[in-house]
């Protein structure tokens, strides 16, 4: 690609955009939230990171937005990236572990919060059934 100034060659780069993902643990539940937007369907609290933003910070107030939960002792769990994990675009998922003590409600783009155990977990968009089936994995020790 050229400068439109100078007509120099310059290097376009295409990178993963950054997002995170919490599991809010309430008792042995997890919070999911049903997504208003494309792709519908169940899915953990989470979204983009903004620029400028820890992902910590970004974790934090994903939950507070789409759930109404300020979450507790956040730990980071892992970082999924397959290019093919967001229908929408490549994305890079920072999934962080986290704990709340009341129930949820829907905020933001979620139009449904709720609680599930391993047990009754409905069907999750994204790579999120990955990431939770990990998850409960890691729970056991297995993992």
């Amino acid at each position: 690609m050229l400068c439109p100034h100078c007509h120099n060659e310059i290097q376009v780069y295409r990178n993963p955009v950054p997002t995170v993902d919490i599991i809010i643990e309430i008792n042995d539940a997890i919070v999911l939230i049903k997504r208003k937007n494309p792709p519908h369907g169940w899915a953990l609290p989470g979204g983009f990171v903004d620029y400028g933003e820890p992902y910590e910070a970004a974790a934090l107030r994903e939950a507070k937005e789409e759930t109404g939960l300020v979450v507790e002792n956040l730990q980071q769990f892992r970082t999924y990236s397959d290019p093919k994990r967001d229908p929408r675009q490549h994305t890079a998922s920072t999934v962080f572990i986290a704990q709340a003590d009341r129930l949820p409600t829907a905020g933001d783009d979620a139009a449904e919060a709720a609680i599930f155990t391993e047990e009754n977990l409905p069907q999750l968009v994204f790579d999120h059934a990955r990431i939770v089936t990990d998850y409960f994995a890691f729970k056991k020790g297995k993992s």
